[in-house]
């Protein structure tokens, strides 16, 4: 298995490589920049790396945009598969932008030769399938239901030792540009609540930040009246609002990409705009019982989604596979 940097759809790559580890050999390579601290020139080393990457495997897996690209410059041996979460270069920077407009060409070249695209929404499967791919897999994530079982009384205690135990408690995402959390804020600024975003502060706003660990993190998820996410690009799923509704808090979401997949089968709120997104909070905030009825069909879609499900579903395409 070949990975990148862990973030984004690293969770979902983890579980794949966890899971097959049980009944395949599994080796992973670590590609990512090692000796090269400025971050321009940090994708030199990585393609550099990319081209002395010699081998011959069953299968290699790899995972986004730019993996597929750089291997193009190895020379491996085997069947392949690429696992794309999502494309979408939007919310970056004009040159980052041009950068990945002169890759596309050869990212989808260089697609027409792997045996098998993955991808975790039917978003995404009808994107490549439009584009005349066939062998277009569809696998969603997958998770361990009981590990959101956080009873009443862990949300006080976590409430007290983080002092967010006055104002009800929004969720506004990940501190990053992409997920919309600056127009979030100022969208939601006014009201008598605390905001909240979670993560590395990548953003400069004056919401409370708990970059915390991954219980602390579901726990707040629990304690949120809402969980907001506004993302600004086309979601490959959305894991937030999914974990948001394996706890049954009501979500709002911007629907892009995959997103809309999963917000519209557990029945929650798609805000299209970020001018509507303070009236739909606050329509949940003075209806709890609406919220109530919101989080528990939430849930009920979301619970479907077991590891034990995804493990037979990624068993079954690597079998076919080889």
């Amino acid at each position: 298995m070949i990975s990148k940097r862990r973030y984004g759809g690293a969770v979902y790559g983890a579980r794949v490589q966890e899971m097959l580890s049980r009944f395949y050999q599994v080796e992973g390579k670590d590609v990512g920049a090692a000796y090269v601290n400025l971050r321009y020139l940090k994708p030199l080393e990585w393609f550099f790396r990319f081209f002395l990457l010699r081998g011959e495997k069953d299968l290699w897996v790899t995972q986004s945009f730019l993996v597929v690209v750089a291997l193009s410059l190895s020379r491996i041996k085997g069947k392949k598969l690429a696992i794309i979460y999502h494309i979408d270069n939007s919310v970056f920077s004009r040159i980052f932008r041009s950068i990945f407009f002169v890759l596309e060409t050869t990212f989808y070249q260089k697609l027409k030769n792997y045996d098998a695209i993955v991808t975790i929404s039917e978003y995404w499967k009808d994107f490549f399938v439009r584009k005349g791919y066939r062998n277009v897999y569809k696998v969603y994530p997958g998770f361990q239901v009981d590990e959101f079982d956080i009873s009443d009384q862990e949300v006080t205690d976590w409430k007290k030792r983080f002092g967010l135990g006055g104002k009800p408690i929004i969720y506004i995402g990940n501190c990053l540009k992409a997920k919309g959390v600056r127009e979030s804020y100022e969208a939601l600024k006014d009201l008598d609540v605390e905001l909240v975003t979670s993560g590395e502060k990548r953003v400069d706003i004056p919401a409370t930040n708990l970059n915390v660990s991954y219980r602390d993190y579901l726990c707040l998820l629990k304690a949120s009246s809402v969980v907001v996410t506004m993302s600004k690009f086309k979601e490959g799923w959305c894991m937030t609002a999914h974990e948001a509704m394996l706890l049954k808090t009501p979500v709002i979401g911007s629907g892009l990409g995959g997103m809309r997949e999963l917000l519209e089968g557990g029945e929650q709120i798609i805000c299209e705009s970020f001018d509507s997104l303070k009236s739909k909070v606050e329509f949940l905030l003075s209806r709890p019982e609406e919220a109530r009825r919101l989080g528990e069909r939430g849930y009920e879609f979301a619970k479907q989604f077991t590891l034990e499900r995804f493990a037979k579903s990624w068993q079954q395409l690597v079998r076919d596979l080889l």
